[in-house]
């Protein structure tokens, strides 16, 4: 069993989450919700001791290419109506009023903004399934979580909103893991700005 978390709403460790369960494909991976901030909160025990070494277990990675989409194939799901192409920038990042880290601002012509911010409470955990799947309704509408790629700058966040997506009942989406870093770098490809 391998348990992630990271010091604030699970972003990081979903990013470990995906690349061991969904791309490697180990079956037993899990996200401590709320992270280290949670377990502090509960006055659970920590220590500065070093981790005792644990026998080396069999597990052997598979990696799964379906577990991701490139860039043509991102483009052409935010092409097509039956499929989506979720964004999970900020909002002003998305619309291209900002762009802090990659050379040009905006966002795939078609792909439709669902902030990773959203998915988590004011506390840092995750909300309810079925508030997560509300929301995940709005975005998706009739299409089918196997039919959506996510992306964000560059894959962490998108992660994010696939963990959502699976803590929701909402199993299936795929990462674009160069996201808008790789998009933003070659300039043959179409970009958007506004909504």
């Amino acid at each position: 069993m391998l348990l992630a978390y990271d010091d604030a709403t699970s972003m990081w460790a979903s990013r470990f989450w995906w690349m061991t369960a969904k791309w490697l494909g180990h079956r037993h991976v899990a996200v401590m919700d709320g992270g280290m901030h949670r377990w502090l909160q509960l006055g659970l025990p920590t220590t500065t001791d070093p981790a005792p070494l644990r026998p080396a277990g069999d597990f052997a990675a598979r990696p799964d290419p379906g577990a991701c989409a490139d860039a043509d194939t991102t483009q052409a799901a935010a092409r097509d109506p039956r499929r989506r192409v979720l964004d999970a920038r900020a909002a002003e990042r998305y619309r291209g009023e900002v762009e802090p880290i990659d050379p040009v601002a905006g966002h795939v012509p078609g792909a439709l903004n669902h902030p990773s911010s959203g998915v988590v409470a004011a506390d840092g955990l995750f909300l309810p399934p079925v508030e997560l799947a509300s929301k995940f309704s709005q975005s998706l509408g009739a299409v089918n979580p196997v039919d959506t790629i996510t992306m964000c700058g560059s894959g962490v966040t998108a992660c994010h909103l696939l963990l959502a997506m699976e803590h929701a009942g909402l199993p299936g989406a795929r990462l674009y893991p160069g996201s808008w870093s790789e998009w933003s770098r070659d300039p043959a490809r179409p970009v958007a700005r506004g909504r």
